[in-house]
């Protein structure tokens, strides 16, 4: 059903290949559990990351509509836009990314480090938008932009943060879970990262239409948790009306958590600098400081409250952002 439902919209080829899920063998035993990990940091494209499997989505469009130019928005530290532009880059067009103050008071290393220094590298072009926290402006800036390039004759597409928009990213984490169940498919619970909501939608939706009834926790990395579940259900309900399947199958089923989101957006609290530590130097594996490791310390909350319960099998999808390690260097050898 999957398949069949995601072959009417464009697809741009971007995943070279699945992505490993590994057993957190150390971790496994230290904490009580049966702890398994999706690689998604492994999709490739400059540093890989859940956005390749998004961006499939919007290129495909973008590519349909003989784009040659896109636009897109987000933090200075975006792993979304560094990925726009590998993506860009490896079909042909140019990228345009509109960076935007979400996080006060950060250094020299934040602005120019990361993913700031990839993007430059893959030849995207870069503007400014002063406010962290109004995604409706952010997106009409792109606009304002795409019509300048309209009347320079060019062909824009502009990917939208706002969540009235048609999530088409969230088609990528549909297939994304089905692609998870065909490799491991008897788990008791998944924690993913909730953020614009599309990796968190598209999997949830993905393993309910696979037929996988385990609970899907969502790690609030950005809002609170009753903010954050009011937006999935909006995802959800559009991605339902794209994929045409009944939204009661996932509306009633969104479970987020917030408790280690703590001080914020963009920031490191010591719930996701103990867990990024735990998994570096028990596994080898390393975190970003935004998504990943508040995603990990998020399971590590809802394994202490007996949420997720000892002896379960639980899989963390990795989202990848590693580069955003270095733009946050300063804050992370602070202590």
């Amino acid at each position: 059903m999957i398949d069949e439902a995601l072959s009417s919209f464009p697809r741009a080829k971007l995943m070279t290949s699945v992505t490993p899920v590994e057993r957190l063998e150390r971790l496994s035993d230290q904490l009580g559990l049966d702890l398994w990990i999706k690689r998604d940091d492994l999709t490739g494209l400059s540093f890989g990351g859940n956005k390749t499997r998004q961006l499939e989505f919007y290129l495909g469009e973008a590519l349909q509509q003989r784009a040659d130019t896109i636009l897109i928005t987000g933090a200075v530290q975006s792993n979304f836009v560094r990925t726009a532009a590998a993506a860009s880059a490896k079909l042909g067009i140019s990228s345009i990314l509109q960076l935007e103050e979400r996080v006060a008071n950060m250094g020299e290393c934040y602005h120019r480090s990361g993913n700031v220094l990839l993007a430059q590298l893959l030849g995207a072009e870069h503007m400014s938008y002063p406010r962290g926290e109004d995604e409706a402006g952010a997106d009409n800036a792109l606009h304002e932009r795409a019509d300048q390039l309209v009347a320079e004759g060019r062909k824009p597409y502009v990917i939208h943060l706002g969540v009235d928009h048609p999530p088409l990213g969230a088609l990528g984490y549909v297939a994304g879970a089905a692609e998870l169940h065909a490799q491991i498919s008897d788990f008791d619970a998944a924690v993913v990262p909730s953020g614009s909501g599309s990796t968190h939608g598209g999997f949830l939706a993905g393993l309910r239409l696979v037929g996988q009834s385990a609970p899907v926790y969502g790690i609030c990395v950005r809002r609170d948790q009753n903010q954050q579940k009011a937006r999935l259900q909006k995802v959800l309900g559009r991605l339902a009306t794209m994929m045409g399947f009944d939204p009661v199958l996932v509306t009633g089923d969104i479970y987020t958590w917030d408790g280690a989101l703590a001080p914020g957006y963009g920031r490191i609290g010591r719930a996701a600098r103990e867990a990024l530590t735990l998994m570096a130097r028990a596994e080898g594996i390393l975190l970003d400081p935004v998504y990943s490791a508040k995603t990990f310390a998020g399971l590590l909350g809802l394994l202490e409250q007996g949420v997720i319960r000892k002896g379960q099998k639980v899989v963390l999808l990795h989202t990848g952002g590693q580069p955003a390690l270095f733009g946050y260097q300063d804050e992370l050898q602070s202590s």
